[in-house]
């Protein structure tokens, strides 16, 4: 503690009045927040391993240089065991979903959008951030290989699997274990692992924007490994369709970076799961079976709860280790408690019912007859709302219709009245002013939610309106934008129609 402080003097100038302890997890490093009278806060960080400082250190410095939002490192002890960051505040990810959590994965609107903002971000810090990555600084390791994968098998057979009594093959279990750790070193990795991603290293600021810690053991290694960490973490209980839900949002902005073969992924993404599900296994049985801390000992049942529900979904593709995890997820010891109704602390309203009470005779519900159409071709309109609001040709009776009238006018000034929302003038006009922007912000996450939904359930035609006095400014520069965004984001067929001006413009789909 006394060498944070000097550090701290050394960077601020002003001597450490309060240095508080911030408590730990799973890992020996100590962090303290530092600050002084004239209120200047640092985090501290005491680790035991020089190599470990250094690895958060470089990585640090290459993601901040690609602008992604991680703390930066200010300062280093000589002797490098001590560093001072940026203080990103007391709110994890981890602390935001525990009314849901708490509840047993009832999580409301607020929470999954929070979700969805973390794993969008996640593709940033793999690709982006794993470009100009010099791998040999990574800790303790360059990359994810096989001695890796193997060093994590053994890990959960001595920590876990022995000290549940199981009996087993110790070869049999061995050549298990091999075939497994060929297979993931032959999945593709030519980006930043961050290996410990979970919702406990994302910080929230107080926008709701992640920022990411702790990822001083990441190293090159499959992107599905981070996937399968953070969405099959044990204490979450995220359900089946809100994991399928943030695998599409990650998968929409991965492929912003690289081109993906969705069938090879979701299957390496399955081994991934059940290699993390067996990593972190042996974690909480050394840290809670050995070291008896509560929340890892308390952290085994959901995770025992994830490996059943992959083995009974043909999750485990090595027959000897398939049958020694049913043998020991079947153990006496670890057979699921029956559910208990829990109701969120924060007040909010949930259910598991089904609001029908349906009968076999009933047979299978029915779909929209629009199901599974696709492909999606989406219509954005600019009107003048004297001449009414756009009909809907599709016979689908219309869309979204949104009023640009609330926002700045341009038209109200001489210089721009012979213009349009497409000319630099009105732009200029327009983004200076900023009005426009906050709106087109919040339709911006209206839009991708509901377009990214119509792609899943394979709808065909999504109409946008966007309507202002004369349909000349405002509401053709809304227009164009939301369909420029749409275009480039989902990369699907996008029509324009400026009613008004009489301009009409097609975004073909991507090949």
């Amino acid at each position: 503690m006394d060498k944070l402080k000097e550090l701290y003097k050394v960077y601020t100038g002003s001597e450490c009045t309060k240095c508080e302890p911030i408590p730990g997890a799973g890992s020996n490093r100590k962090y303290y927040r530092l600050s002084c009278e004239k209120g200047k806060s640092l985090i501290g960080v005491q680790g035991t391993s020089r190599d470990e400082n250094h690895a958060f250190c470089y990585l640090s410095k290459q993601f901040a240089q690609s602008k992604l939002p991680v703390p930066q490192v200010y300062a280093v002890s000589e002797d490098g065991l001590y560093y001072l960051q940026d203080d990103l505040g007391d709110t994890t990810l981890f602390d935001a979903l525990k009314a849901g959590r708490d509840a047993g994965g009832r999580y409301t609107s607020h929470e999954k959008e929070l979700l969805r903002r973390t794993i969008s971000a996640l593709p940033d810090i793999q690709i982006r951030g794993g470009r100009h990555i010099d791998f040999s600084h990574c800790y303790p390791q360059a990359s994810m290989d096989t001695t890796n994968v193997l060093f994590d098998l053994n890990y959960f057979k001595y920590c876990f699997l022995k000290a549940t009594g199981v009996d087993f093959h110790e070869l049999k279990l061995e050549a298990s274990f091999q075939l497994m750790s060929r297979d993931i070193a032959n999945i593709p990795s030519n980006s930043f692992m961050y290996r410990d991603f979970q919702a406990r290293n994302v910080m929230l600021d107080a926008e709701g924007n992640p920022h990411f810690i702790d990822f001083q053991g990441g190293r090159r290694g499959p992107v599905q490994y981070d996937l399968a960490s953070f969405l099959w973490q044990a204490s979450a209980r995220y359900t089946k369709e809100l994991r399928n839900e943030l695998i599409d949002v990650y998968l929409t902005n991965l492929k912003h970076y690289i081109e993906v073969d969705e069938r090879r992924f979701r299957k390496d993404l399955q081994l991934c799961v059940l290699f993390r599900l067996l990593q972190v296994l042996g974690a909480y049985g050394f840290r809670g079976y050995f070291e008896r801390k509560k929340h890892f000992l308390d952290s085994i049942p959901p995770a025992l709860d994830n490996l059943r529900d992959l083995l009974d979904n043909d999750g485990c593709p090595y027959p000897y280790l398939y049958d020694v995890l049913k043998d020991m997820v079947n153990l006496p010891q670890f057979q699921p408690k029956p559910p208990v109704k829990v109701e969120r602390a924060d007040g909010y309203k949930t259910t598991d019912n089904n609001p029908y009470n349906a009968h076999i005779a009933d047979g299978p519900a029915t779909f929209s007859k629009y199901d599974g159409k696709g492909p999606l071709v989406v219509k954005v309109f600019s009107f003048s709302y004297r001449n009414g609001i756009p009909e809907d040709e599709s016979g689908n009776g219309g869309g979204y219709v949104f009023d640009c009238r609330s926002t700045h006018n341009p038209g109200r000034y001489e210089p721009y009245k012979q213009l349009t929302g497409l000319d630099e003038p009105v732009i200029r006009f327009l983004e200076d002013d900023g009005e426009i922007l906050l709106f087109l912000h919040s339709v911006y996450k209206l839009a991708d939610a509901h377009i990214q939904r119509y792609i899943q359930r394979g709808f065909t035609s999504l109409m946008f309106c966007f309507g202002c006095t004369g349909g000349q400014h405002r509401s053709v520069y809304s227009a164009q934008h939301l369909a420029e965004h749409i275009h480039e984001k989902f990369g699907i067929e996008v029509r324009i129609c400026h009613r008004e001006q009489h301009i009409n413009q097609t975004l073909p789909a991507n090949p």
